[in-house]
């Protein structure tokens, strides 16, 4: 499922992270897609691609796994039988608490991820004299520069997306489920209805997070340069000097990230779930 997310949205990540943290650089979409391509190329779409992969395996890995046991606790909260259906609200908290879980995993991968992606923008706008254009020199920089903990920049910011973040994430996603089953089985649905049902929930989770992603983009990717302010500091100061619109910056290719990745992120994770039940049940 992971890797469905990134090969089909790495491009429009990219794009994304670029514009959160230099906005002025880019008019849009098209003038960043544009701009990227004359100055770096194509393979310039899927720098961090690698982070990226090991961010999205790692996390989802995590997250599905600890959803599973989240939905239990839930069970038991409201005090039902562990093999009783949640409703689309608890599966949502269930999703919720899940992500915590997953944020341990997510943080270090995706500081690498963005810092990759917009090192092009930090040695045009002179923060950094030479830029590391390799998964391992970034690695390498974080540990001789703040040691092990420098990979947890932005935790906080990224506990404050996630949470809340798959709470709408899995909820939107089990409600527009339940609005195609009308009645019938969940499992019954077919590709399509799983992809638009990812969809809509991908979008549920970056409209409601998307200023508090802004300000992690920022809090990793500036770091490089030197102390960065925390999550209040980098808020405050970005609306005070650039306005509330700065923290929507890069929202287009988000919001098509989040439809046609998430889509094929749930789509892969049911076919392959269903596709392992079935082995099981074998043996």
């Amino acid at each position: 499922g992971g890797t469905a997310c990134v090969v089909t949205g790495q491009p429009f990540d990219t794009a994304k992270v670029k514009m959160q943290t230099f906005p002025n650089m880019y008019k849009g979409l098209v003038d960043c897609f544009v701009k990227t391509y004359k100055q770096v190329g194509f393979r310039g779409f899927y720098k961090g691609t690698t982070p990226a992969l090991v961010a999205n395996i790692a996390e989802n890995s995590v997250l599905f796994m600890c959803y599973g046991f989240c939905q239990q606790i839930v069970r038991r909260v409201v005090g039902v039988d562990r093999k009783t259906k949640l409703s689309d609200l608890q599966n949502a908290a269930a999703g919720s608490f899940a992500s915590a879980f997953a944020t341990l995993v997510l943080c270090p991968t995706e500081l690498v991820k963005c810092r990759l992606q917009a090192m092009h923008e930090m040695q045009l706008s002179g923060k950094i004299i030479q830029g590391h254009n390799t998964v391992w020199s970034v690695v390498k920089g974080v540990i001789q520069k703040d040691g092990p903990l420098g990979f947890y920049r932005g935790l906080s910011s990224t506990l404050l997306r996630e949470v809340p973040g798959y709470f709408f994430f899995f909820g939107g996603y089990e409600l527009s489920r339940t609005f195609f089953a009308s009645g019938r089985s969940k499992d019954e649905l077919g590709p399509i209805p799983l992809l638009l049902s990812g969809g809509f929930g991908g979008s549920c989770l970056w409209i409601a997070v998307y200023p508090v992603d802004c300000v992690k983009s920022r809090i990793q990717v500036l770091s490089m340069a030197g102390k960065q302010a925390g999550f209040m500091g980098t808020f405050v100061t970005v609306v005070r000097t650039e306005g509330v619109l700065a923290l929507y910056s890069g929202l287009t290719p988000t919001m098509i990230r989040a439809f046609v990745a998430n889509g094929a992120l749930f789509l892969a994770y049911e076919y392959s779930r269903k596709l392992m039940m079935k082995q099981i049940d074998s043996y």
